[in-house]
């Protein structure tokens, strides 16, 4: 329950089962926030959700191809990540990234055009589902864990330069057992590197649940020597508080963080994998119906009398509109040229004399 005031804003209580610390204290539960920003809050998860839709759509009428892994049901944490950062801070994260690539600010268009492999994509179509990148977001990175210590390399570079900026680092939890994550840990801890290791915990790795295959699950606690938060990922205010608290302790000069998301994913690993060999269809009904991140959010802005369900509608229709005509814009995009394949290999003045291609004849000479 929250209380609207005069001022036009609201303060929400997140209840006592948003967060749980591990040597550390929490985040406050009572959130204030302006009817713009809340509403803000709103449109982005549903646009979210709609570029979501609109690839899996795309993906089954075979304009797409190769790997594609959608966030549908994970949408709070982008939207609640984004919404605590500044553009000075910087984000990295694994192959399902097409939630934060656009919270980081790239186009809708630009993110369909590169699913497509057309020339306005965000990578120049040379790039796919799982290299997307945006202003101080570091992509979209294809092998499992290795992201995590690039992540912490760019919080060292923040460091170094005396920047009042964070880096968030995110995994899941199928890459939670990767010995290069706790190496990360260590240098991070042992500099006290301004970097969030945020863990995505979906329940799934690929088709295996989390238990079979992580002695501890309690992935929040798995820095040891560096305090940790659970959160419960499926509310986007929640993930916005844990992202701000831990933002600011970073910022302030007092280390890491590892901050765990309890998330769900409706789809399957990719577009490859149905999703319903290693989990019912009951489980994932369950959580549509008690968890869904947008649909928790809505009740929260009826009940607390920050919009009317006329309101919401209308941002509905509006998201559906916005994305469906972005689509439209990617697919009329032609594709690269094959002489583009040579582009951006190197920094432009730095180049090799030559690279060799599949056989002699098709070796390029810059």
């Amino acid at each position: 329950r929250g209380l609207a005031t005069a001022a036009d804003s609201v303060t929400i209580d997140l209840g006592d089962k948003a967060f749980e610390g591990y040597n550390t204290d929490v985040p406050s539960s009572q959130v204030t926030l302006g009817r713009d920003e809340a509403l803000g809050i709103y449109r982005a998860m549903q646009e979210v959700r709609r570029l979501e839709m609109a690839a899996d759509s795309s993906y089954k009428h075979k304009l797409i191809r190769g790997f594609c892994h959608l966030c549908t049901g994970q949408e709070a944490v982008p939207v609640g990540v984004e919404r605590a950062l500044t553009g000075e801070d910087a984000v990295i994260t694994a192959y399902r990234c097409h939630g934060f690539t656009y919270m980081r600010g790239a186009p809708a268009a630009g993110i369909l055009a590169e699913l497509m492999g057309r020339r306005s994509g965000v990578s120049k179509g040379k790039g796919g589902s799982m290299h997307m990148y945006a202003p101080n977001f570091y992509g979209g990175n294809g092998i499992v864990g290795a992201q995590v210590p690039l992540g912490a390399g760019i919080a060292f570079a923040q460091k170094y330069r005396g920047a009042a900026a964070c880096t968030v680092a995110l995994y899941g939890d199928g890459a939670a057992n990767q010995g290069q994550v706790f190496e990360a840990y260590n240098m991070a801890k042992l500099w006290d590197l301004p970097v969030l290791f945020v863990c995505e915990n979906n329940k799934y790795g690929m088709g295996t649940a989390a238990s079979r295959a992580a002695a501890n699950t309690d992935y929040y606690t798995r820095g040891q020597y560096i305090p940790g938060i659970r959160v419960n990922g499926m509310d986007v205010l929640a993930v916005r508080q844990a992202i701000a608290f831990g933002r600011q302790r970073a910022i302030a000069g007092e280390g890491p963080m590892v901050i765990e998301m309890k998330t769900y994913r409706y789809g399957g690993h990719s577009m490859s994998d149905p999703g319903t060999t290693y989990r019912t269809r009951e489980e994932i009904q369950h959580m549509r119906s008690t968890s869904d991140p947008i649909t928790g959010y809505k009740h929260r802005l009826l009940d607390n009398g920050v919009a009317s369900e006329d309101d919401l509608k209308a941002i509905d229709k509006q998201a559906k509109k916005f994305v469906d005509e972005e689509l439209a814009k990617a697919k009329a995009e032609p594709e690269p040229q094959a002489h583009e394949l040579w582009d951006d290999v190197y920094v432009k003045g730095a180049e090799v004399p030559y690279l060799r291609g599949r056989v002699p004849e098709e070796t390029h000479h810059y």
